[in-house]
């Protein structure tokens, strides 16, 4: 059947300056963390950017999220700390718990400096690609609620066809549009030469803050079956965030459909006590559920030719990493200054770009394996646990979290206020 696209729900925000800068065309596919994170540091560097966005809107709420290390200091050079601090959860800590209650162990957010395992900077994804949109909104053009449909390459540039019958050209097209990229399986080849399941899945969800929640996270884990159930606070005291983990091996539930999803959750967390029942009250009625395999995404190339990835469509570290989105904002911060400094030359700047961040995500990546090791089922067949006391994890934590050099990159232009802050918006909400 086909669709007038002038019908279809769709909104386009483009710069309000009056004059476009003349710099090289960029499509970024995909409006969460990454690709808004990266239209900030393109436009900065004199790109002329689009945004695309299969989904209508900007989607709130999802998992909180954490800045740590080096990614705190690209939040900084972006000129919005102050704005994504004012957005945090205000966390103040996590208990672990039994089955009663009884607190077993804390954790607090001012452990290690704030790079510990709550992070100083704690903000639900939502909220944090809020801030990055309403940063950028000005002076990038956004298209929501449409995709690329087809692409094709030259040695100049990248002819895109998008779903809603949309066709033009751009000097570079980036994939910054997660874990299951649609831009990726175009690209590079279908999901399955690049997942790699971690044996769990995660799932979660608002539900009312029935349970008096103040600042602390809690969490209760059943070592015996694997599974484990938390509740956090955020922003909204009258609201609490749920997350679910499960050992799952043969995982085969599309992430699309969320009916399919909460069925497995309800079979899977049958028994499992603590406030679980109390929590999966609310499944029905909640209006942001999640649930998706705990995966990595591993490549040798994150491009190729004019088309390159970011984020988790191009390095997933999973969630039991908990740095996916300071992966996300260090590769924005480098991919568009290494192609500025190559003079916008995809072959030089895409190769500096994955040589910087090589290593970085491969820290990331253990440390991911690693924590999803620590909470498989004790058996006779899996391998030890991981000892998160010994020197060597220690030393990883730390390539995992400031492992990776932040260039100046001085003589790269930079459009900024004399006084170094980024160039002000006129955006309004």
């Amino acid at each position: 059947m086909s669709v007038d696209h002038s019908e279809q729900e769709r909104t386009i925000r483009a710069g309000e300056h009056g004059t476009r800068v003349s710099g090289p065309k960029v499509l970024v596919a995909g409006a969460s963390i990454a690709g808004p994170a990266l239209a900030h540091w393109l436009r900065r560097r004199g790109a002329e950017v689009t945004v695309v966005e299969r989904a209508p809107e900007l989607r709130p709420g999802g998992q909180a999220v954490d800045a740590r290390g080096v990614a705190r200091e690209v939040i900084r050079r972006m000129g919005l700390d102050a704005a994504v601090r004012a957005a945090c959860t205000d966390t103040a800590g996590a208990h672990t718990v039994d089955a009663d209650g009884k607190v077993l162990e804390t954790f607090r957010a001012d452990d290690d400096g704030g790079d510990g395992f709550i992070a100083d900077i704690e903000i639900l994804r939502g909220d944090l690609s809020r801030v990055l949109y309403d940063d950028t909104r000005d002076g990038v053009e956004y298209i929501f609620g449409d995709r690329i449909a087809e692409l094709a390459q030259d040695a100049d540039g990248v002819d895109v066809v998008f779903a809603g019958g949309d066709r033009r050209r751009f000097d570079l097209v980036i994939g910054a549009d997660g874990l299951h990229s649609e831009l990726r399986a175009m690209a590079f080849g279908p999901h399955d030469r690049f997942l790699r399941h971690l044996g769990h899945v995660l799932a979660f969800y608002s539900v009312p803050n029935e349970f008096g929640l103040d600042r602390w996270l809690l969490e209760y884990q059943d070592h015996e079956s694997g599974r484990s159930a938390l509740l956090r606070p955020i922003q909204d005291a009258a609201r609490a965030m749920a997350m679910f983990y499960l050992p799952s091996a043969d995982f085969d539930v599309d992430h699309r459909d969320v009916t399919a999803q909460k069925r497995l959750l309800r079979e899977r967390m049958a028994g499992l006590g603590w406030l679980v029942p109390d929590i999966l009250a609310h499944l029905e009625d909640t209006p942001d559920f999640y649930l998706d395999q705990v995966a990595q995404v591993v490549m040798d190339r994150w491009s190729s030719g004019r088309v390159a990835l970011l984020g988790d469509a191009a390095f997933s570290s999973s969630p039991m990493s908990g740095q996916g989105t300071g992966l996300a904002l260090v590769g924005a911060y480098l991919l568009a200054g290494e192609l500025a400094a190559a003079g916008w030359d995809p072959d030089a700047g895409f190769a500096h770009y994955e040589a910087r961040m090589r290593s970085f995500v491969e820290a990331n990546q253990e440390i991911g394996q690693l924590n999803a090791r620590s909470r498989d089922v004790p058996g006779p067949d899996t391998d030890p646990q991981p000892d998160f006391t010994s020197a060597w994890f220690t030393e990883l934590v730390g390539r995992a979290i400031n492992g990776v050099e932040l260039p100046d990159y001085a003589g790269v232009p930079d459009s900024v206020t004399s006084a170094g802050s980024p160039v002000a918006s006129s955006a309004k909400p």
